[in-house]
């Protein structure tokens, strides 16, 4: 098959046609090499999604320190929540710990 054989082919004067080959180049270059790329708003959409997601873990965790807040309002539970975490005490009291075989971080090594 020869050049002047592949010329009289319908599909061959198709691919040529000048308007083909100029939206050709527009699509490839917009898909690809752009900065409005097609692969680039791809990328930025994950990366909303990612962050919607991160907004709505930390839209949670808000309102989850809210309530505590608010729990912590009363002097009680305020007085309740400094001993149980920070070991806090009044005068003349003593705090003993009392820890469990089972909750202690030990290495089989030391065993």
């Amino acid at each position: 098959m020869g050049l002047k054989e592949i010329k009289k082919k319908k599909w061959f004067s198709i691919l040529t046609n000048m308007y083909v080959l100029v939206l050709t180049v527009f699509l490839v270059w917009m898909v690809f090499f752009d900065t409005n790329s097609l692969l680039i708003h791809l990328e930025l959409k994950r990366e909303i999604d990612k962050l919607e997601k991160q907004q709505e873990f930390l839209k949670e965790e808000i309102a989850n320190d809210k309530k505590i807040i608010e729990k912590l309002s009363d002097p009680e539970e305020l007085e309740k929540f400094a001993r149980e975490h920070y070991y806090l005490k009044k005068k003349n009291e003593e705090i003993y710990l009392i820890e469990f075989e089972d909750s202690l971080k030990v290495n089989k090594e030391d065993e």
